[in-house]
Order: structure tokens, then C-alpha cells, then sequence
């Protein structure tokens, strides 16, 4: 395998999460294929900013030396979004890598990730997530199929490594050339600190990324895989509703943005074969007596249904003028400064 090298960027936002930040950035230091640099990029926090600036430039703690690590502040408007865009900006890999900052990556995560741009057609390759229960354990009625909820790959997935749609955001790496074609994380799509759980900007980005370049090739590779912590206030029914409320508004704006075809083409395969499959297997489940069966067949129909409630209400305040986002949807084009090595 060609060597790659590969910029890992972390985008952090709170302090509740300090010991999770530093999990990342270790299990990042830890690869067998060495990244280039960790860029750790703070969301209009100036007290996390000082703090992890700190810690990991001083190569302290669990944190990697100097040289390996860079803390920086986001350059653009609060959110999920903007941040990525300023780590894209200040990289300086071939390739640039995201993980969540409540994540760590196994090992081998990188050299997985790298295998699939041997094809010089591939654009983007994601991984596998997989989540670490606050609980210890899956909550009985939680369905696999809506681990999408906690930011986790879902039951519905092909296996092994095949193209996709879209990445998704948490454990995904990008070809530094994509961002030239096709611009970077749209701001107004996705996270902004602590409001409204959307998401979804990694698919608006993949979408127009394909439109850019129709020779592209997205895959997801499953060996390529993550641990995503899942708090307890995640496990809980009025999460699970509130996120799946929230990622119907947010496919309502992709769909605004780059159309409804693709902006619900995976999405259509989703509900009308991943969806009653699961709700098969947990009728049967409940038939046999196994705990937990008909709880998931009722959080998969309350799921589908806030879903649709959140798509239906986006679409129709789009149509009277009422903005449904926390801010005008903008295909920022970061300005790539470091270039590659």
C-alpha cells in the first residue's frame, strides 16, 4: 500500500467532554498507520480553547508531543460545520480524517481507511461505528436499525466495503481534492453547540461532492471502525424522539438544497426495506417471548413517525418562508492553506 498521509481533525465544543477529547486524540497518537497531524478544533470556547491548548501542545498527559498535535479555534460561525471547514483549511495531509470527539478509534482505523483510495476514482471512505453504552448495554427496546440516532452505524448497512450514498460524519475521511471540487461542510446543516440535534451536512457535502465529480466512488469500509460513547440522556426514549424529529427537519434541508431525488434516495431503500424487516424481526421476537421485542417495533414506528412530522413541518415552513435552520445554508468553500506535503 502506497503510504498516506492523513490529517485527523476532532472537533470539540465542551468541557463535559474533556476526558473524551483526550481518549480521541490518544487513540489517534495509537495508529499503525501514523497520522500526519491531529488538529483539535474548539467551537467558540475560549476557556476549553486555553485549556486543551495546554495540555496537548505541551504533549502532557495521554496527549501526543507538540509536533503531532494542533488546538485551533473556529474560524467560521458556531456549529459542527464550520468547524470541520477550519481543520480542512489549516491541514495538511493528502487525506483528511474526521472523529468525533466522544470516539476512539481502534488501531488499525487509518490503514483501513486508507486501502480504499488505492482506486484513484475514490473520493471518500468511511468506517463502522460502533456504540459504547453508558448503561453497559443495549437498552432493550433500543431497535439496531436507529443506532443512527446515537451517531452509530445502523443495522441496514451492507457489510464489507462497498459504495455508498455518503459517509457518515463522526468516522470519515475525505480525499484533500474533494473539497477542491465540491467546497466543504455546508453551514445552517447539522450541530450548533447545544441546539436542535440536526445533522445530515455530510450528506448534502457527498451529494454535491458526486454532482462535482461523477466519476467519484464513496465507500464505507466496516473494518475501519470507532467506539462512540452513548451518554446516558441518549439511551432514553425522549432523546431517541427528539433526534429522529430532528433528522427529519434535516433531510427536509438536504433535499432543499441539493433535491429530493438524491436527497432521499437512500432513504426511500431504508423505509421500505430495512424498516419492516425490523419491525418483522421484533413482532417475532415479542411472539417468542424475547425481552424487548415489542418495545423495538414501537420505537420503530414513533421513529419513522417523528421523522416524517419533522420532514413534513420543514417542507412546510420552507414553502411559506419561515426559516427551519440556525442559519442560511452555505456551501463554504474552505481555503486550503497548508497544501499537501
Amino acid at each position: 500500500m502506497k503510504h498516506r498521509t492523513f490529517s485527523v481533525v476532532i472537533c470539540v465544543y465542551t468541557e463535559e467532554r474533556w476526558t473524551d477529547i483526550l481518549k480521541a486524540v490518544e487513540s489517534v497518537r495509537r495508529q499503525s498507520l501514523p497520522a500526519l497531524e491531529t488538529l483539535v478544533v474548539v467551537d467558540h470556547n475560549p476557556r476549553l480553547l486555553d485549556r486543551l491548548t495546554e495540555e496537548l501542545s505541551a504533549g502532557r498527559g495521554t496527549a501526543s508531543p507538540a509536533e503531532e498535535v494542533r488546538v485551533l479555534a473556529n474560524a467560521g460561525p458556531r456549529g459542527l460545520s464550520a468547524g470541520r471547514n477550519t481543520g480542512i483549511a489549516l491541514s495538511r495531509g493528502e487525506f483528511v480524517a474526521f472523529l468525533d470527539d466522544d470516539a476512539m478509534a481502534e488501531r488499525d482505523w487509518l490503514r483501513h481507511l486508507a486501502e480504499g483510495y488505492d482506486d484513484p476514482r475514490v473520493m471518500a471512505v468511511g468506517g463502522r461505528t460502533l456504540p459504547l453504552w453508558a448503561s453497559g448495554r443495549r437498552p432493550a427496546w433500543f431497535p439496531e436499525e436507529f443506532d443512527w440516532v446515537v451517531g452509530c452505524t445502523y443495522r441496514g448497512l451492507p457489510p464489507g466495503r462497498v459504495p455508498v450514498r455518503n459517509v457518515l460524519g463522526g468516522n470519515a475521511s475525505f480525499r484533500r481534492t474533494a473539497f477542491d471540487a465540491a467546497g466543504g461542510f455546508a453551514t445552517g446543516i447539522g450541530r450548533d453547540g447545544d441546539r436542535r440535534p440536526l445533522g445530515c451536512e455530510e450528506t448534502e457535502l457527498c451529494i454535491r461532492l458526486g454532482r462535482a465529480l461523477p466519476d467519484a466512488v464513496l465507500l464505507i469500509d466496516d473494518r475501519a471502525v470507532i467506539h462512540h460513547r452513548v451518554p446516558a440522556q441518549r439511551e432514553r426514549f425522549r432523546y431517541f424522539r427528539t433526534r429522529a424529529y430532528a433528522e427529519g427537519l434535516s433531510k427536509a434541508l438536504v433535499s432543499h438544497s441539493v433535491g429530493i431525488g438524491k436527497g432521499l434516495e437512500t432513504e426511500r431503500r431504508y423505509t421500505t426495506r430495512v424498516l419492516p424487516a425490523g419491525v418483522v424481526r421484533g413482532l417475532r421476537d415479542a411472539l417468542l417471548g424475547r425481552p424487548g421485542g415489542a418495545g423495538r417495533v414501537g420505537a420503530i414506528v414513533a421513529g419513522v413517525a417523528a421523522a416524517a412530522a419533522g420532514y413534513a413541518v420543514a417542507r412546510a415552513r420552507a414553502r411559506s418562508g419561515v426559516a427551519f435552520s440556525h442559519g442560511p445554508i452555505t456551501a463554504y468553500a474552505p481555503r486550503l492553506e497548508g497544501g499537501t506535503p
